[in-house]
C-alpha cells in the first residue's frame, strides 16, 4: 500500500468515525425525547392538601393498625447514611392505580371499580398499595353545575364523570378520569398522587396473556367461587385471571384479597428469568392500550427496580372494616332514582390513616416474630 493510499484510508476511516459519532448521538437525542416524553396528560395541581402538621379532629381516638386487612412485614434495615434511590428514580413516587370496569378498546366510559394508591420506596426499596373501598360516598368537585347541584357520588363515579364519553365529560382537562379522581382523593383524604394508570379489563386480559398465563394457588372454595376453578395450583389465562380478581361472593373484603392473590401472582410471572428481558417490549405493546402519564424512563425505572424489591417488602393494606359503613341508600342522585348502595366512614380517622401511609409508617412494620394472629392471617405475597 503506497503512502498516498495510506493517507486516503486514514481520512476515510476519520470520516466514517465521525459519520458513526454524529448519527449516534442523533440517535440518543430522539430516544432521549422519547424515553422522557409522558404518555398521557399530567395529573392537575391537586385542590387541597393536608397542613404538614395536621392531626386529627380532638376526640377522634387513633388508628387501631392492628386491625384492618394489612400486609405486615419487614423492611431491609440500613447504615445511618441514607442510600440513593435505586434504578435513577426519585426518593418516593405515589401512583393513583385505576381499574376500569369496561371491555371495550377505550377509556371513554367506565366507572373505576379499583382505586388503589400505590406508594414506592426506591431507597428501602418498597411498594406499598393502600385500596380505597369504590362505594365511598365523597365531594368530588366540578360536578355540580352538572348534577343540578350534586356534588357528591361514589368514588367510582369520580372516573367516570371525568371521562370524555356522551354525557359525562364534567370538567374540561387533559387528565380526564384520572384527574377528576386523583382531586377527589385528595379533597376528602389528603392523597397526593404523582402519577396514574388506569387500565380496563380488556388490557388486564391481554397482559395476562401476553406473559403467558399466571400460576395461582387457589386458597378456598370462596376464591373458585364461579371461576370454574378448584382449591389448588391452576395456571390461568387473562379471562380467568379477571374472573378472580372480580370475584365478590364474600363482599368487598373478599375481592380485595382475590385482587391481591392475582397481583402477587403476575409479579411473580414477570420478574421470572424468562419474562424479564421482555418487560420493555411489553411495555411498549401496552403503552397505547392503558391511561398513564408515565415516561418510558419512568417505566423503566420501575421495571428495574421489581427486580431488586424483596417479596417480603410488598405490602398490601386496607382501611380496617369496622370503620365503614355499608349498604346504606342515598336517594338524591337524580340519575339513580332508586337510591344508591354506597360505603361511609369518619373520613377524619381515615385521612389519619392516609397521613401515616404518605408517610411511610403505616402499615405497621413487625418483624415474624412480633406478628399477631391478625397480622399473619392478612392477604400478602408469599
Amino acid at each position: 500500500m503506497t503512502k498516498s493510499q495510506k493517507t486516503i484510508l486514514a481520512f476515510l476511516s476519520l470520516m466514517a468515525c465521525i459519520l458513526v459519532g454524529a448519527a449516534g448521538f442523533y440517535v440518543l437525542n430522539i430516544y432521549q425525547v422519547f424515553a422522557t416524553k409522558p404518555l398521557g396528560p399530567a395529573l392537575p395541581v391537586a385542590q387541597q392538601t393536608l397542613p404538614p402538621l395536621w392531626t386529627a379532629t380532638p376526640g377522634v381516638s387513633s388508628p387501631d393498625t392492628s386491625t384492618g386487612m394489612v400486609t405486615l412485614a419487614p423492611t431491609v434495615s440500613f447504615a445511618t447514611s441514607t442510600p440513593e434511590p435505586l434504578c435513577g428514580g426519585p426518593n418516593i413516587m405515589t401512583i393513583l392505580a385505576i381499574g376500569q370496569d369496561q371491555r371495550s378498546n377505550n377509556y371513554n366510559y367506565g366507572l373505576g371499580d379499583i382505586v388503589r394508591v400505590v406508594r414506592v420506596d426506591f431507597v428501602t426499596p418498597k411498594i406499598t398499595v393502600l385500596e380505597f373501598p369504590r362505594d365511598l360516598w365523597v365531594e368530588i368537585p366540578y360536578i355540580s353545575d352538572n348534577l343540578n347541584g350534586l356534588d357528591h357520588g361514589k368514588l367510582n363515579q369520580a372516573y367516570l364523570y371525568g371521562q370524555p364519553g356522551d354525557g359525562f365529560a364534567y370538567w374540561d382537562d387533559p387528565s380526564q378520569g384520572p384527574g377528576l379522581l386523583s382531586l377527589t382523593l385528595n379533597l376528602n383524604f389528603g392523597v397526593s398522587a404523582d402519577h396514574y394508570l388506569a387500565v380496563n379489563m380488556r388490557t388486564f386480559e391481554n397482559v395476562v396473556n401476553a406473559i403467558d398465563g399466571i400460576t395461582l394457588n387457589v386458597p378456598d372454595l370462596e376464591t373458585a367461587y364461579n371461576t370454574g376453578l378448584t382449591i389448588g395450583k391452576h395456571h390461568l389465562n387473562g379471562a380467568q385471571a379477571l374472573k378472580v380478581a372480580r370475584n365478590r361472593e364474600e363482599g368487598m373484603y373478599e375481592r380485595v384479597k382475590n385482587q391481591n392473590l392475582v397481583l402477587c401472582a403476575m409479579r411473580e410471572k414477570v420478574l421470572s428469568p424468562t419474562i424479564v428481558t421482555q418487560i420493555p417490549a411489553l411495555i411498549d405493546s401496552f403503552k397505547d392500550n392503558i391511561q398513564t402519564d408515565f415516561t418510558p424512563d419512568q417505566l423503566s425505572q420501575l421495571a428495574c427496580l421489581g427486580t431488586k424489591l424483596p417479596v417480603e417488602n410488598i405490602a398490601f393494606a386496607s382501611f380496617p372494616q369496622e370503620l365503614l359503613k355499608e349498604d346504606i341508600r342515598i336517594f338524591d342522585d337524580p340519575g339513580f332514582p332508586n337510591g344508591l348502595l354506597v360505603t361511609q366512614a369518619d373520613f377524619n380517622i381515615l385521612r389519619e390513616y392516609v397521613t401515616r401511609f404518605n408517610a411511610g409508617t403505616w402499615p405497621s412494620l413487625v418483624t415474624s416474630t412480633e406478628s399477631t394472629e391478625e397480622e399473619t392471617s392478612s392477604s400478602f405475597c408469599p
